[in-house]
């Protein structure tokens, strides 16, 4: 798993991404009452915006780490958006990318790296 500096996180089975945002974020965020995942089939670039978290404090765009196609998304988060509150590293994700070039998570952050980031902050 590797992490973004905007709490994104990226998991990589083949060239499948699945993203969501870090634990840090959805704790930060409070309670998520609204979440906007990307249409699959929909083309995202690396840094772009492709999805929108609100919660009662602030609604916030999601990033992409990765560029590429989205294959699928998490649509059950429309219904029960306090699911990235409860799991935001499971059950919480947003959507599952096929990544165009896997190479761009040799950018990104390990566990390890993200929280010694997070002590910055």
């Amino acid at each position: 798993m590797k992490f973004t500096k905007d709490h994104e996180w990226v998991s990589l089975d083949g060239d499948i991404a699945t993203v969501g945002i870090s634990k840090h974020a959805a704790d930060a965020l409070g309670d998520v009452v609204f979440v906007e995942v990307p249409e699959v089939g929909k083309t995202v670039t690396r840094g772009d915006s492709f999805a929108v978290v609100e919660s009662v404090k602030a609604a916030s765009d999601v990033y992409a780490p990765v560029s590429g196609e989205v294959v699928e998304a998490n649509d059950a988060l429309g219904t029960a958006p306090e699911t990235v509150n409860a799991d935001p590293i499971g059950a919480g994700w947003f959507a599952k990318i096929k990544v165009s070039d896997a190479s761009a998570l040799d950018a990104l952050m390990d566990q390890a790296a993200y929280d010694e980031f997070l002590t910055t902050l």
